[in-house]
């Protein structure tokens, strides 16, 4: 009976998407040019946005990142994590990724593609210090990865981010170059500050969550809460993302086109970070036979970066019209639609490699649906 179930359900076609999903690579592309054309010809929209921070911390990209995070926090099966926690292989490999081979990465890239431009240099070698704990859960959450996954992933790197930050930075800076002969740099880290991003970008979205999920399953069940409640808020994480997107991109419209050249120096080994992270990211996975909900989070948990960490950091130390602060900038211009189109590129691995439909997780009931 079970297995008549399984074959029944895995050939029924998904839900329809809404409008706001199915066109979502055109939403981020508008919102990308209309946040440059914004900051570009509205005078003094980028000063307002640099001006309206509270601990280097930007007020309205801030409220667009809990918008964006809440409802993907509010799905989280919390009563499941223990199982995450328990998955060693997923653990090990994700701290692995995250604090030795993204670093690490990052500062090749920047010395192989930008040895002569040490301002830029330093700025990329700070965004690939700085782990993402934001836009990760939406880029997971759009790709059908683990929710669990990814909450605990988060919440490991996040804490670890408070610790190891400062100390990487100057490992990366100062003594690797030394060592190798290279030029130094120094960089003043506050571990106050870095914990105060953590606090509002993954603290204030998480106990919202699990408060909704926990009071929801209480006095309405969740039936209700699964059928009802989460349907309602969860299009908000894409009207936050693209708000945030709209702000980002205005916040750098002038600079990012008044030096396109430089933008596509800093770009490109960007685009070569992101690709080769997530590439690491899901092979591994795979040859660790997590599953591909697992792989994907564990992919999608490597390529991004915590962006308004490593612009606080570069304006906090290099000043805001630092070239630092404009390699921090380009990061998630760059990163947003690389991670937009990998979340295609994982859906389609889905019936590739794993052969399930990623959308329900079963099997594929045929070639044809393997192709497709």
């Amino acid at each position: 009976m079970s297995n008549q179930v399984v074959a029944s359900q895995s050939t029924t076609a998904p839900a329809r998407l809404s409008t706001l999903d199915r066109w979502l690579p055109l939403w981020i592309g508008l919102a990308m040019v209309g946040g440059i054309l914004l900051g570009r010809f509205i005078p003094g929209l980028s000063d307002l946005l640099v001006e309206l921070e509270v601990g280097g911390i930007s007020v309205p990209i801030g409220i667009g990142l809990l918008v964006m995070m809440y409802p993907v926090l509010a799905k989280v099966r919390y009563d499941r994590m223990t199982a995450v926690t328990g998955d060693k292989r997923l653990l090990v490999s994700s701290l692995a990724l995250n604090w030795i081979v993204g670093p690490a990465l990052m500062f090749a890239l920047a010395w192989i593609f930008l040895a002569d431009l040490p301002e830029y240099r330093t700025g990329l070698i700070i965004v690939g210090l700085a782990r993402c704990i934001a836009m990760v859960v939406i880029w997971n959450d759009l790709a059908c990865g683990d929710r669990e996954a990814a909450a605990v992933l988060v919440a490991v790197n996040a804490a670890f981010q408070v610790v190891a930050f400062a100390v990487l930075g100057y490992f990366y800076l100062t003594v690797l170059p030394g060592w190798l002969g290279l030029d130094t740099q120094g960089l003043e880290v506050s571990m106050g500050q870095i914990a105060l991003n953590v606090l509002v970008f993954l603290g204030i979205p998480l106990a919202a969550g699990f408060a909704s999920r926990y009071v929801g399953e209480r006095t309405k069940g969740r039936d209700w809460y699964e059928d009802k409640f989460i349907p309602r808020i969860g299009p908000w994480a894409l009207y936050g993302l693209l708000f945030t997107i709209v702000l980002l991109f205005a916040l750098q419209g002038e600079a990012v086109t008044s030096n396109p050249w430089d933008v596509a120096r800093i770009a490109l080994p960007l685009l070569v970070y992101f690709a080769l992270m997530w590439g690491i990211g899901i092979v591994t996975g795979r040859q660790l036979r997590l599953g591909y909900a697992r792989s994907t989070t564990l992919a999608f948990t490597a390529a991004g970066n915590n962006f308004e960490l490593a612009i606080a950091v570069a304006i906090g130390t290099f000043g805001a019209t630092s070239g630092q602060a404009l390699a921090g900038v380009v990061g998630p211009l760059i990163e947003v639609p690389v991670l937009v189109g990998l979340v295609y590129v994982s859906l389609w691995l889905a019936r590739r490699w794993w052969h399930i439909n990623p959308t329900t997780g079963l099997p594929l009931s045929n070639r044809a649906e393997v192709k497709s």
